[in-house]
């Protein structure tokens, strides 16, 4: 495995540590939770409902409850089917009961297991002190209220960490099993493919492995993603049919046009929502963090999980102010960031830290009970 310049690293490989990771994670996120929870009240909603059936939510909560086959069909003339959605994550949900309350507890679950595995990833490369500071700044990103609803992309980050994980200790096999589940999970689920697949023809290409474990590693990657795009296409008579479902929902790859007009519109002044100010902010910000991986020179499965996470969020057009929420599970952009603060003072960590976890505890309410944007 190639070696990191991200220092320092102080290589602490203890359960504690790890449980402090996980503490971290929880009082930020708990904290966020009670936060929406109040805002919810105060705003005469139910708390249950605005986590659990907001948005996507409810796409996920009808799968699971009555399997695929509903469609919506609007006056604009725009068919929404949801078949867009990937199956991994409304299983689960039906397996917990199929209710708002079923899904939440799926997706906290699966918070918790992320914040672990991004811990381990953080700890291996740059030290345990490290490891906590990038879960603390992954739980207080501004999109990061996501990862307490009923949505995947906690299930996708806790698929992902702990396969990019396997790989940076050579266990191909953990490595390939996690990336077909990430594929069952939503279409960015590739990503993790991507890392796999990357890595194994390194060491097939360069390297002169050819270990079974390698090979079979980089042909069953992509299984779990390909076998739901192929079964949509077989479903509606036409082996592109999954990219037609998400053509129909407003979804398609323009190459970032459509996100640079947007960038133009906030940049020139234009009138736009404040989540869309906020949006080209988090795209300019990522940009800035991956030339930081790059020049940093991370492990090769990091820069293609990441690289094609940026990829697909920069390229895709449809639903604009919902491109952040696509990169929340794109935490090794924050490990430039977690490396600078362990080398400075815990104190000044810690207020660092509150302070992003109080703006990402407004935003989330913003987003949620104040926003007209999909999220």
């Amino acid at each position: 495995m190639t070696t990191v310049a991200l220092r320092p690293r102080a290589r602490e490989t203890t359960a504690p540590s790890a449980l402090v990771a996980l503490g971290v994670f929880a009082a930020v996120r708990g904290a966020g939770v009670l936060v929406l929870t109040a805002g919810s009240w105060w705003a005469g909603r139910n708390p249950v409902r605005v986590l659990g059936s907001s948005w996507d939510s409810v796409w996920y909560l009808g799968i699971a409850a009555h399997g695929y086959g509903r469609t919506q069909m609007w006056a604009t003339g725009s068919i929404q089917s949801d078949y867009a959605f990937f199956p991994l994550y409304p299983a689960l949900v039906r397996l917990a009961g199929g209710t708002a309350l079923a899904g939440l507890a799926v997706s906290w679950t699966a918070a918790a297991v992320a914040a672990v595995g991004v811990y381990r990833v953080g700890e291996r490369l740059l030290g345990a002190r490290a490891g906590v500071l990038l879960v603390g700044l992954w739980a207080a990103l501004p999109h990061a209220v996501v990862l307490t609803l009923a949505y995947t992309e906690a299930l996708l980050a806790a698929l992902a960490a702990w396969a990019l994980y396997a790989l940076l200790r050579e266990r191909w096999a953990w490595a390939a099993a996690l990336a077909v589940l990430a594929g069952l999970t939503r279409p960015t689920g590739i990503a993790v493919a991507a890392a796999v697949t990357a890595l194994a023809v390194r060491e097939l290409a360069l390297r002169g492995n050819r270990a079974p474990a390698v090979w079979a590693a980089a042909l069953l990657a992509p299984a779990g993603w390909a076998a739901y795009v192929l079964a949509v296409g077989a479903h509606r008579g036409d082996p592109l049919g999954y990219f037609a479902v998400q053509r129909q929902w407003g979804s398609r790859f323009d190459f970032g046009v459509g996100a640079l007009r947007s960038a133009e519109t906030v940049l020139t002044g234009g009138h736009v929502p404040v989540a869309t100010t906020v949006t080209v902010a988090v795209l300019a910000a990522a940009g800035l963090l991956a030339a930081a991986l790059v020049l940093e020179r991370v492990p090769l499965p990091l820069l293609a999980y990441t690289g094609t996470l940026l990829v697909i969020t920069y390229g895709g057009a449809g639903f604009f102010e919902s491109k952040p929420r696509f990169l929340l599970p794109a935490f090794p952009l924050l490990l430039p960031l977690a490396a600078v603060m362990a080398r400075a003072r815990p104190r000044t960590a810690v207020v660092v830290t509150a302070c992003l976890a109080g703006l990402s505890y407004g935003y989330g309410v913003y987003l949620l009970l104040v926003a007209r944007v999909p999220l």
